[in-house]
């Protein structure tokens, strides 16, 4: 991730992100008001997105639904506008809106290059969003996925490493088996 130029290193509002107009298309966030561009994703990033959605979109009841590279509005920190590789909301929302409504899950898929700021940055600010029931990070090196779940107590991590453990998302009652997602990939267990 870069920072995107900016004309005398203005901070630039939710707002005014989400109205701006780029044309060159790019991927970028928000962060304490500083336009961050994005890198493309790579192939295996959107293989990894895309059979996650499937499985989850499967089972999810209306009016529960999976959104691919959602839009987040952080409340902490202020300013910052993140892009989720996937999320699932069960607030219904129109072609108007500019942002998922009341994210319960939220995934994203670490990649090398950004796994720190998704675990540090990212995870940081979606705790905050009193929506979110559980949060995942799916290695793109590993068969290995990081699970965060609210708890009356906080938050609670665990760890779901090998082919054949299922992951229970208990917040919109489905799961899928970690072989589901990372089926014929080559990639290390752990």
């Amino acid at each position: 991730m870069s920072s995107m130029p900016d004309a005398g290193s203005r901070l630039v509002t939710v707002e005014a992100f989400l109205n701006r107009d780029d044309p060159d298309d790019l991927r970028c966030e928000l962060l304490q008001g500083r336009v961050v561009a994005m890198a493309p994703p790579s192939p295996l990033h959107g293989k990894l997105v895309a059979r996650l959605a499937v499985v989850l979109q499967r089972q999810l009841q209306a009016p529960c639904a999976v959104v691919v590279e959602a839009g987040i509005r952080v409340q902490e920190p202020a300013d910052t506008f993140f892009q989720a590789d996937l999320a699932v909301s069960c607030t219904p929302f129109g072609r108007e809106a500019r942002f998922l409504p009341d994210p319960v899950v939220i995934v994203e898929v670490l990649s090398p290059a950004s796994q720190s700021h998704d675990r540090g940055n990212k995870v940081a600010g979606y705790r905050f969003l009193p929506s979110v029931r559980e949060i995942l990070l799916l290695s793109s090196t590993a068969w290995h996925v990081e699970w965060w779940h609210r708890t009356v107590e906080g938050w609670l991590v665990m760890d779901w490493i090998g082919r054949d453990i299922r992951l229970l998302l208990e917040s919109i009652g489905t799961g899928f088996t970690l072989a589901e997602i990372y089926q014929d990939m080559a990639l290390e267990i752990g």
